[in-house]
């Protein structure tokens, strides 16, 4: 016997031994490794027993799903990315409403300064125009059925008496337009009709009653330059309320009514226009001073805010944004005469005290 420790006992070989103990029970020889250590050749059985057709000693060890990494602690997890702020836009297309703006201001300043009587007539058009939106917005959206007819014929002739007559022509012609007024709506059915005569009335007196004005101020003998220093204050009033507003305005001026004019703009609108009345008013009016100039351009400042904030509430009460889609970036006609209307008769009154309506 050889005793050996490496030796092994003989392994009887053949058929019989196989199916005495079975081709699975065969003994794997001791396979020594470089240390002198024994272990089994486990790749060989492995191997050996594949061959055999039967499982493999050891089956290969399924492949691992990486496991999920641990989230960052809460001093290194990302915080929530707020959008960046945006940046504050203007509603409208400011393209379309430079582009429009200046259209008209080359037809009113053409007109003043060639023929008195056209620019006449551009006032007519804004104002028959303008009766048509408003009688037009009240009977969509409130049913009142204002009547056109005799509004936009009484306008046109309270605007040209005013121009022919001064304010007693115009005052004439604003009480005959109330009587048209009512006659006209008698032919229709009588319900709703104190309704729609009051509509009527104060249509009346909002839009041609007012636009009068400019067209007395034009009967000057420095007509054309007193238009002029009623269009620049109230443009520049506006012009310096949405400058201010849109980069100071923190304080809401009427949120109930105008959400977006706040009183930083209010306070924009006196002082860009107090420069503008000063300058025009030593520049342009024949005997004015600057002093009167300031004085004009607040009252401009805050007749033109009151009126923008009065048609504001009309078309709340309405349920509407704009008045009209006439002028593009601008709405309709009435979204430009809202603060206008108010401010001619303002101007007229204060350029009559300071320097006469001569």
């Amino acid at each position: 016997m050889n005793d050996s420790p490496w030796a092994t006992e003989p392994v009887p070989a053949g058929p019989a031994y196989d199916a005495l103990v079975g081709p699975q029970t065969r003994p794997m020889p001791i396979v020594p490794d470089a240390a002198g250590r024994d272990f089994d050749d486990r790749e060989a059985r492995d191997r050996g027993a594949a061959a055999d057709g039967g499982p493999p000693f050891r089956a290969e060890t399924p492949p691992q799903e990486p496991m999920p990494s641990p989230p960052p602690p809460p001093s290194q997890a990302p915080q929530d990315a707020s959008p960046p702020p945006q940046k504050k836009r203007a509603g409208r297309d400011l393209r379309a409403a430079i582009g429009v703006g200046v259209g008209l201001g080359a037809v009113i300043f053409a007109s003043l300064f060639i023929v008195k009587a056209v620019f006449v007539g551009v006032i007519v058009v804004a104002v028959v125009v303008g009766l048509w939106e408003l009688t037009s917005r009240l009977q969509e959206k409130k049913g009142v059925k204002a009547p056109l007819v005799p509004l936009a014929v009484g306008g046109a002739a309270m605007v040209i008496a005013g121009y022919v007559r001064g304010a007693e022509g115009a005052w004439v012609a604003m009480a005959l337009t109330a009587l048209a007024v009512l006659v006209w709506r008698m032919t229709e059915p009588p319900e709703d009709y104190l309704k729609d005569v009051t509509a009527g009335v104060f249509a009346a007196f909002y839009v041609p009653f007012l636009a009068t004005f400019v067209a007395m101020l034009l009967t000057a003998d420095d007509g054309p330059q007193r238009v002029v220093t009623f269009l620049v204050l109230t443009v520049v009033s506006d012009t310096g309320a949405y400058a201010v507003g849109w980069r100071f305005g923190r304080t809401k001026l009427a949120p109930r009514i105008s959400p977006g004019k706040t009183r930083e703009g209010l306070f924009g609108a006196v002082a860009f226009a107090m420069v503008a009345g000063a300058l025009c008013m030593e520049f342009l009016i024949d005997g004015g001073s600057w002093w009167q100039g300031l004085l004009l351009g607040l009252a401009v400042a805050v007749s033109a805010t009151l009126g923008d904030l009065g048609e504001s509430m009309i078309k709340r009460d309405l349920g509407i944004k704009d008045m009209g889609t006439l002028l593009p970036g601008h709405g309709g006609i009435m979204d430009r005469l809202d603060s206008l209307l108010p401010t001619a008769p303002v101007v007229w009154l204060l350029l009559a005290a300071f320097v006469g309506t001569g």
